[in-house]
């Protein structure tokens, strides 16, 4: 369905659901609520998956550092949430194979007493996966680690302790829930805002919407509207006079350094002892080592900018861990994302805060705040439980639990994918099923958009055509993660990407310069040219 039938759609029909926020849990409801026959409609005002959902750790967890905490203080609610998120990541491998899989992460040991203190750990994170364990933890040596990760820091190593955990694309996991969720009847449109909550006296009557894109304004009918903003929960709140803030937030920075001087290892790190007892990661992503996270108290913004101090904080641990120790000139890229996290005036710092979710309901607004990325299908779950039972509606159950995450848009014919030059391994992984479609579109734009990385110039036309790109940051941060991973690349990316997509949406070359220009400042504004 092209942009502008959905647009029509949105104005012109009823639902039963409006859902604001594009992320992994809007997305998630959207699918889950439209496969239980509801009338849904969701609406975004800047891309899908454009803050927090495209700005994770890329794991799909558990929670190990929440097993130490539920350990440490006998706490059973944090045990509760270690066995339902590898209930849930056992669910998220399965549905979706091809945007996720298998990771192998180990915590080096450099003090004998660490060994039984992790392992013990770990095997009890094996045992309450119960059966659904993706392999046994245990003991490697000092040789087997430095085989692992050859960059490690050797002096006083005495080995490693390996578990298993799952690795996910996040931004295409989201592209690919609003296909299933339109394939089961949703309408789900980006870079729409809603800018007040209209009510029927004290019903919810629907919203007012403003095209971000056009500048049109107009009414989405809906009975019940569900707030799943994210870290903007307590502001979408306040247009219907809420006051009281349900969430804290937290800024995680992430960095990703120089593969040729750091390639990615075979296996992920977790680095447990921090100066503000936090954990953190050394991943394989996409051919390059991403490292994570911080978390700080945040203020909330549209574009989140990593700060200096949290760079060097990050340096800082790796100095001690890697050799050479990273410089500042071995990061291709930084970013930031903001965590939602259910505020709780018991806690002192925001590492301490439960990843736990919860829903509120205020006269027919329900608000979701909370949770992480494992959990999405979980949440959705339970807020629509929650929707139906309050509004007295009859739903179908809920089938998310074993469904299938294709990414397959609607209405395409697919053929077998030909292999060619082409890296079919790169499709299959970003594209599932629609993998052979990208491939045929290489007849109209052939070639790489940068000669380091996998991603195409055809690879840009599907995004258009197909995932609802209208920006080039669009393309070029949640289509494909190249800014992401490569500041100076996606510089020498962008002038092909805007002359593809100027090509393919009809723009005029005041705005196909314009879009230019605005895609340079934000690239600069969230790169490291800004820390200072």
């Amino acid at each position: 369905m092209q942009r502008s039938e959905m647009l029509e759609s949105l104005k012109s029909d009823e639902y039963d659901l409006l859902i604001v926020g594009g992320g992994a849990t809007g997305a998630g409801i959207a699918l889950d609520a439209a496969g239980r026959g509801l009338k849904v409609a969701l609406v975004e005002q800047n891309d899908f998956s454009e803050g927090t959902s495209s700005r994770s750790s890329k794991l799909v967890h558990g929670g190990v550092r929440y097993l130490e905490a539920a350990v440490k203080r006998f706490d059973l609610e944090q045990l509760r949430l270690v066995y339902e998120g590898l209930l849930e990541r056992r669910r998220f491998l399965n549905n979706a194979p091809h945007l996720s899989r298998r990771l192998a992460l180990m915590s080096p040991i450099y003090r004998l007493w660490q060994i039984p203190y992790l392992w013990v750990g770990l095997i009890l994170y094996d045992l309450l996966s119960l059966g659904r364990g993706l392999g046994a933890s245990g003991f490697m040596s000092a040789k087997h680690t430095l085989a692992k990760v050859p960059f490690l820091n050797r002096s006083r190593l005495t080995g490693g302790v390996q578990y298993f955990d799952g690795q996910f694309n996040d931004a295409r996991m989201v592209i690919a829930l609003v296909h299933e969720a339109m394939r089961s009847g949703a309408r789900c449109l980006n870079h729409c805002e809603v800018t007040r909550i209209n009510r029927d006296g004290h019903e919810i009557a629907g919203a007012s919407v403003k095209d971000r894109l056009s500048g049109e304004n107009f009414e989405i009918k809906a009975r019940t509207l569900v707030n799943a903003t994210g870290p903007f929960c307590d502001l979408f709140r306040s247009l219907d006079g809420a006051a009281k803030p349900l969430l804290q937030t937290s800024s995680g920075v992430h960095i990703v350094l120089d593969r040729h001087k750091y390639p990615p290892p075979e296996v992920g790190l977790l680095i447990s002892e921090t100066e503000d007892d936090r954990v953190l990661f050394l991943l394989p992503w996409e051919d390059h080592c991403l490292v994570g996270t911080t978390d700080l108290p945040a203020q909330i913004t549209e574009s989140p900018c990593a700060t200096t101090g949290e760079v060097e904080y990050l340096l800082r641990h790796l100095g001690t861990l890697l050799d050479p120790p990273p410089q500042r000139e071995d990061i291709r890229a930084c970013w930031s994302g903001l965590r939602p996290l259910v505020q709780d005036p018991e806690t002192k710092g925001s590492s301490q805060l439960r990843r736990d979710f919860l829903i509120k309901e205020e006269q027919g607004l329900f608000s979701i705040a909370g949770g992480k990325w494992t959990s999405y299908r979980r949440m959705a779950e339970k807020l629509v439980d929650r929707v139906t039972a309050v509004r007295k509606l009859k739903p179908l159950p809920c089938r998310t639990k074993r469904q299938p995450i294709t990414g397959l848009p609607a209405g395409v014919v697919l053929k077998p994918l030909a292999k060619q030059t082409l890296d079919v391994a790169h499709l299959q992984n970003f594209y599932g099923e629609a993998a052979s479609l990208v491939a045929e579109m290489t007849a109209e734009a052939e070639g790489r958009l940068h000669p380091e990385f996998p991603y195409l110039q055809a690879e840009v036309l599907f995004a258009v055509r197909y995932e609802f790109a209208c920006k080039p940051l669009d393309v070029l941060t949640r289509r494909l993660p190249l800014a992401l991973l490569d500041y100076q690349a996606t510089l020498d990316a962008l002038p092909l990407t805007v002359q593809i997509m100027t090509a393919e949406m009809g723009w005029d070359e005041e705005l196909a310069f314009a879009m230019l220009e605005e895609t340079r400042r934000r690239l600069h504004r969230e790169s490291l040219a800004e820390l200072s």
